[in-house]
């Protein structure tokens, strides 16, 4: 009888979990319009708008959205975030010194400061403010953020570059929509000092946040993985936004961008 009963609870404990759990996947909604938008431009990946208020996920492409992927430049948000709390980088108005020595954008080519590094997405010097925070408080911050995968692997200055760090389009909409609102666990003066850095434009009523990735670069006769994500302040409502794409060359990167925009527009999320 004892079997019984605890076999019994334990099936019941089971269907509540399940249906709570299941209570917590968040809709998803496939959007004809926004596909329409990837095949003029003529690209293969996936869109996700994460309307914060509705609990809901628009797009296209799910499973490509619930795929992860090594997240490039785009890690540049967390590790903003990362090295501003825990002092490696004193304020987005440090300045990181130019060594003199040839880079791959010319742009990188001189002294500048967090805020400009994070525009230009200078990957030299988020190594650099990597490799100050170290891999062991890295990890401890990746984990307590529950980025992905949360695997940054040993080399502490490659891990968003090569691996093995990976995110999927809607885990990123996902931390996005904490810092969107300020709820990471880290201080709300450090979160507004990414939100500065991070903001593309604004409109009537809304404001575009967001940074570029790109990884593989179509290496080894495969294309690479470019992101586009971001967040939107629209009234008192937040939306955030993940775009991935195969990419092989750089003239294809004004698409990512471009795709995001007419995806909003398309949403009536931006003018």
């Amino acid at each position: 009888m004892a079997l019984n009963l605890k076999l019994f609870l334990g099936i019941i404990a089971f269907v509540i979990f399940s249906t709570a759990h299941a209570a917590e996947k968040i809709q998803w909604q496939e959007n004809k319009a926004i596909a329409v938008l990837f095949d003029q431009a003529k690209a293969s990946g996936t869109f996700v708008l994460y309307d914060v208020t509705e609990n809901k996920l628009t797009g296209h492409n799910h499973k490509r959205a619930e795929t992860r992927f090594i997240p490039a430049s785009t890690f540049k948000i967390p590790n903003s975030l990362i090295a501003l709390s825990t002092g490696a980088v004193k304020s987005v108005d440090e300045v990181f010194p130019y060594d003199g020595k040839p880079r791959w954008m010319k742009a990188w080519e001189k002294d500048m400061d967090l805020r400009e590094a994070f525009k230009l997405s200078n990957v030299l010097i988020y190594q650099e403010i990597a490799r100050r925070i170290g891999l062991k408080r890295m990890q401890a911050e990746i984990t307590k953020l529950n980025y992905g995968n949360r695997d940054i692997g040993t080399k502490v200055d490659e891990f968003w570059l090569e691996g093995p760090l990976k995110i999927s389009a809607i885990e990123q909409t996902q931390f996005l929509a904490k810092l969107a609102q300020k709820t990471l666990p880290f201080s709300i003066e450090v979160q507004e000092k990414v939100h500065d850095i991070a903001r593309v434009d604004q409109g009537d009523g809304w404001i575009l946040y967001g940074k570029t990735g790109w990884t593989g670069r179509g290496t080894k006769g495969k294309p690479g993985t470019g992101w586009w994500v971001g967040w939107i302040k629209k009234g008192e409502r937040f939306y955030t936004v993940a775009l991935n794409i195969n990419m092989s060359a750089l003239e294809d990167a004004p698409k990512r961008l471009e795709i995001v925009r007419a995806s909003l527009k398309e949403l009536n999320v931006i003018d």
